[in-house]
């Protein structure tokens, strides 16, 4: 069940790799439907979403928007999705959200800035360069800034990825070719272990998700550890005994979690915050 992460750059030719990829494989591509499903949860318009993505949001609406709760909606769909197998996932951090797992293919896709510049024009349909210009430039500002703030990492970096291609060298049909010889080779074959910990990442998630959700954990900061036969480890700190409650609460109604370990110490200080109601 192959799983292919593309990174997404304005011009780069990404998706035309992502789409012909999915199709010789037969396999399906995650793209659009991250945005519908996590504007859903967040109960906003998927233009919203994507404005935030793109950098195009206005100040009221960045300082309005929930980036943490952006964040784990899009890593609970990009490893869902990835956990279910046969996949091209392309953008939306799936390939830094993924790069743990053994058997998951990341690529860069990449292009010189000109060629970029010109695909633009021609996809717009304009002969102003400057316009372009400012717009890609614009669009990879967003990006890299997204991926340094969410994970610590500078978007590009090679050692990020299994795979750099240059669409500007290599054509769509090469970089198709060259992926799925990559995805068949023995060191991404599906092991028992790459398995379990890709599971492991989508009940992390989904936890996640489910305690961002609930107004009783919804700015809890711990650490969730899973184990086999969906055994969850809860650790960290919380303000109170309700909060510390809720998480546990909160975190054995998850779909396939079945008991709940829960090690999360209470902050000797809390008598100091007037939210905790003991």
């Amino acid at each position: 069940m192959p799983v292919i992460a593309l990174t997404q750059g304005m011009g780069s030719l990404a998706m035309d790799v992502a789409e012909q990829l999915a199709r010789d494989l037969k396999i399906s591509t995650l793209q659009h439907e991250v945005g519908e499903r996590v504007a859903s949860k967040m109960h906003v318009s998927k233009s919203l979403i994507n404005r935030l993505r793109e950098g195009k949001a206005g100040t009221i609406e960045r300082l309005r928007a929930d980036q943490d709760r952006l964040a784990v909606y899009t890593a609970e769909e990009v490893i869902e999705t990835a956990a279910r197998g046969n996949v091209v996932l392309r953008g939306w951090g799936a390939t830094v959200l993924l790069r743990p797992v053994s058997h998951v293919v990341c690529v860069r896709i990449a292009r010189p800035f000109a060629k970029r510049v010109q695909w633009l024009m021609d996809h717009l349909e304009i002969d102003e360069p400057e316009v372009a210009e400012a717009e890609i430039r614009r669009s990879d500002h967003a990006h890299a800034s997204r991926m340094h703030e969410l994970y610590g990492v500078t978007w590009g970096d090679p050692l990020l990825f299994d795979l750099v291609l240059n669409t500007d060298r290599v054509s769509v049909d090469s970089c198709v070719e060259q992926i799925r010889t990559l995805a068949a080779r023995p060191e991404f074959a599906e092991t028992e272990a790459s398995c379990a910990l890709l599971q492991g990442l989508a009940l992390q998630a989904r936890i996640r998700s489910a305690l961002k959700a609930h107004d009783e954990t919804h700015d809890v900061g711990i650490t969730i550890d899973t184990g086999a036969a969906g055994q969850v480890t809860l650790r960290g700190i919380v303000l109170g005994a309700s909060e510390r409650g809720a998480a546990e609460r909160v975190a054995l109604a998850v779909a396939g979690v079945t008991s709940v370990d829960n090690q999360l110490r209470v902050m000797a200080s809390s008598r100091l915050f007037p939210s905790d109601n003991d």
